[in-house]
């Protein structure tokens, strides 16, 4: 039975019972599906259905997404492991989506009790004092995801819960009472997925009551034992560098996870291309060439094999995203101050080093050439790359024998689309390099097109490059490094 999008009208426990089509409950014995149990049958009604699986997350179609697809199917709970910007928080996340719209659960609680599976001494006390009058709240699949980041400083008390000596003595129980007890996160997320991100991080003792809780359903806090049946699907990440870096994950806790399911960062540039388009924020009117969105995510893939940077840190998907995002702003603000349509440039890409340079731990040989450096050298050679990918076929020999004769050529400073225009007829070839990348007449991508051939030589080495400072009181775009081509 396909789970309802709305939410029902039933407000009392009598009135939940006597919902011919309510699909949470099991057949016959009227007790709650387990949230895996929910979560599979979902999961197979979408798949019997054709429907997409983990909405924008892309890449992972024929390596994680199967493997998480058979733990789900098989209700595991499971870890993803792989190293940073490899979404895995947005897969965990994602899982939601295969929860009911809406469940039930007692209202007036601080905790998500099952009306028709009540777990905790006070969710069974009133289940039996008030009887088909139990009022009734829904819980939307929004609400039922909760997420922890891992650190070192997590207790016991904040994950499963404590001894509350002031409930005790207001309810006049003893400490042992599990009314007593003050809830954490995990028994909080009854009745629904509880994330852990970056396991390692986690204190033995605390992943030890993590598994305790959770295949035993017992706990002992400050000395009394507690015994939670809880209903949670518990999820993990972590980042392999954390096993020895900064912790490990216990082998008890480990042996207990039922699948350990492997991340990686995108197989090809197109692949990357199309997660960062997705993510990355700019404005709409701003134009990203297909050549300048492909150098982009080349840098990336250009990084993860550069020996100068630390290859177990790995280089996040984050890089070419915020790369994009620089250079989009850097076009935009070339548009405001001169008009011209905001087309992003190679040199909107310079501009955007600090994306770079943030995001790469160097190595020692890194470290001596300096982050600057290695960014710079890592878009040239990019730019090589995807020039030899895509536009190896064209003739440059007339451009290079101009450029032998000891020829020079300097971009235009007032980066004007109408003065590199003018300028490119000055080397033999150029503007006819120039309209095969461009596919198109218009100036502006013209003039992202040309600085583009210019670096793509450059980066196969046909000519070199310097940058020249100059200074200039108006405009202010003026004032900074052009391109001297020889």
């Amino acid at each position: 039975m396909t789970p309802s999008t709305t939410q029902p009208d039933a407000q009392t426990l009598a009135e939940l019972l006597a919902l011919p089509d309510y699909v949470g409950r099991q057949p016959f014995d009227g007790r709650t599906l387990t949230v895996q149990d929910e979560v599979r049958r979902n999961l197979t009604r979408k798949l019997r259905a054709g429907e997409r699986l983990f909405e924008g997350v892309v890449g992972y179609e024929e390596t994680v997404i199967p493997q998480l697809i058979n733990a789900l199917l098989a209700r595991q709970n499971f870890i993803l492991l792989g190293l940073r910007g490899q979404a895995k928080s947005r897969i965990l996340r994602a899982i939601t989506s295969l929860l009911d719209e809406h469940v039930p659960v007692i209202a007036g609680m601080d905790f998500a009790d099952d009306p028709l599976n009540p777990i905790t001494a006070e969710g069974k006390e009133r289940v039996e004092q008030e009887g088909g009058a139990l009022p009734v709240r829904w819980v939307p699949r929004s609400e039922r995801y909760v997420e922890k980041l891992a650190t070192p400083d997590v207790t016991v008390a904040d994950l499963i819960g404590d001894v509350d000596p002031i409930k005790a003595a207001r309810l006049g129980t003893s400490l042992g009472d599990s009314r007593s007890m003050h809830f954490g996160l995990l028994p909080r997320a009854n009745r629904g997925i509880f994330a852990v991100n970056e396991l390692a991080d986690l204190s033995p003792k605390v992943q030890v009551a993590l598994f305790n809780i959770l295949q035993e359903g017992d706990v002992q806090i400050k000395g009394f034992p507690v015994r939670l049946e809880l209903d949670v699907m518990l999820v993990f990440s972590a980042n392999p560098e954390d096993y020895t870096a900064r912790g490990k994950i216990v082998t008890p806790l480990k042996d207990r996870i039922g699948s350990e399911i492997r991340t990686h960062y995108p197989r090809d540039v197109r692949q990357g291309m199309e997660i960062t388009l997705q993510e990355a924020d700019r404005q709409p009117d701003v134009q990203i060439p297909d050549f300048v969105a492909e150098l982009i995510e080349e840098i990336a893939f250009q990084a993860r094999e550069d020996g100068r940077i630390d290859r177990l840190s790995g280089v996040s998907q984050r890089l070419p995203i915020s790369l994009m995002e620089l250079a989009a702003a850097n076009a935009e603000r070339r548009s405001l101050v001169t008009g011209a349509a905001p087309v992003v440039r190679v040199s909107d890409i310079y501009a955007g080093l600090p994306a770079i340079t943030g995001k790469m731990e160097l190595e020692y040989e890194g470290e001596l050439k300096g982050a600057e450096n290695v960014a710079k050298e890592l878009i040239r050679k990019a730019a090589g790359a995807v020039y030899g990918r895509r536009f190896s076929s064209l003739s440059t020999a007339g451009l290079e024998e101009w450029f032998e004769q000891g020829n020079v050529f300097r971009f235009p400073q007032s980066g004007a689309a109408q003065d590199i225009a003018t300028s490119l007829a000055e080397v033999p070839d150029l503007t006819d390099l120039t309209s095969a990348v461009a596919e198109g007449t218009d100036a502006e991508l013209q003039a992202s097109a040309a600085e583009f051939v210019l670096e793509g030589l450059y980066g196969r080495k046909k000519l070199s490059r310097a940058e020249e400072l100059y200074a200039a009181p108006e405009p202010e775009l003026k004032a900074g490094r052009g391109g001297r081509w020889n």
